[in-house]
């Protein structure tokens, strides 16, 4: 099991809401990244940060959008298409997201509608 897997997404979504405000983008548009990944609405978002789930956890209890498979590149080095632990791809799909928001691309464009 990799080490990301048992981390909880709330010590990690700090990280995720520090790169994409640096780069001029808000909270709720993070969220909305999230949500739409997720499925989960924004209150379900907040109460498993606040119990500190796991990532192995979050992503059990989630319903994944059906575009996520439309979420490709290379996320540390790694193609997330590519991927063939689902749990890591979709922590992958995530990080893309995240990535593509902070860097400036229309949120439409990040939640492929």
């Amino acid at each position: 099991m990799h080490k990301v897997f048992s981390m909880s997404v709330a010590s990690v979504y700090p990280h995720y809401l520090a790169k994409v405000t640096k780069k001029g983008r808000s909270e709720e548009e993070l969220m909305a990244v999230i949500t739409w990944l997720t499925g989960f609405t924004e209150d379900e978002v907040r109460d498993y940060l606040a119990k500190e789930t796991t990532f192995a956890d979050f992503f059990q209890a989630a319903r994944l959008n059906p575009h996520a498979s439309l979420i490709t590149g290379v996320v540390c080095g790694v193609r997330v298409e590519n991927l063939e632990d689902p749990l890591m791809q979709k922590i992958r799909y995530l990080d893309k997201l995240v990535d593509e928001l902070a860097r400036g691309k229309a949120l439409n464009k990040v939640l492929r509608s």
